[in-house]
């Protein structure tokens, strides 16, 4: 299914210049991954207009596209999911949670935090997923504490690296995204990216854990 967010998320990524590409130093990524492009979602929350623009995006894409998710609140995950899940919040009217990769281990010790989730049917929200490992820390967390969790929202996912399903699949989850790498290949300004760089990124999407191995980065789909 196409996603309509995808041309817009990608406009925003290269209008605040989050997409990095680097053919001669890789990029290492949460799990060990070496990948020639990275992409710093946290850009997206210096200008007011580029966070509205984000969650009103966000919010269509929950509300229409065939998604239409039933939540009773959102969660974001520490620490670059939490200002996303907070511009949700406020626009769906929902309560706020937020969710540590692992408890505190001072005061209460707590994993979640901003109240009680018990019972409640909650949205975990990141910034960015790339193999999904991370993820099921904080589903681990949110339902330790009582929350039935079904799905992860993430503004961008790259979509390529082997073992996702996997995970998600132990992990009882869905992964719903608003932009991809193919996203990026598709609405990218021609400006934006040289013939070079889009080659490199190109072989890097087709084989990934290749490119990763040969790059000194991760060469298996789990360690």
């Amino acid at each position: 299914m196409t996603n309509p967010a995808g041309a817009q998320i990608t406009r925003l990524l290269f209008e605040c210049h989050a997409v990095g590409i680097n053919r001669d130093q890789p990029y290492v990524l949460a799990g060990g991954w070496a990948s020639p492009v990275y992409v710093d979602v946290r850009l997206l929350i210096a200008e007011q207009t580029v966070r509205k623009a984000i969650t009103r995006l966000a919010t269509e894409y929950l509300g229409t596209n065939g998604v239409n998710l039933e939540y009773d609140a959102i969660a974001g995950a520490e620490t670059a999911g939490i200002p996303f899940a907070t511009l949700l919040a406020d626009a769906t009217q929902k309560p706020l949670r937020y969710v540590r990769k692992k408890p505190l281990g001072i005061g209460r010790n707590a994993q979640v935090e901003g109240g009680n989730v018990e019972g409640m049917r909650v949205l975990l929200m990141d910034d960015m997923t790339t193999d999904a490992t991370i993820k099921g820390a904080f589903v681990k967390g949110l339902r330790a504490a009582g929350a039935v969790v079904t799905d992860i929202l993430t503004v961008f996912f790259y979509d390529v690296f082997p073992g996702v399903d996997t995970t998600l699949m132990e992990s009882g989850v869905n992964l719903h995204s608003l932009a991809t790498w193919s996203d990026v290949l598709r609405y990218a300004p021609e400006e934006a990216m040289s013939a070079d760089d889009r080659q490199e990124l190109e072989q890097f999407l087709r084989d990934p854990v290749r490119w990763s191995a040969w790059h000194g980065g991760r060469s298996t789909a789990r360690f």
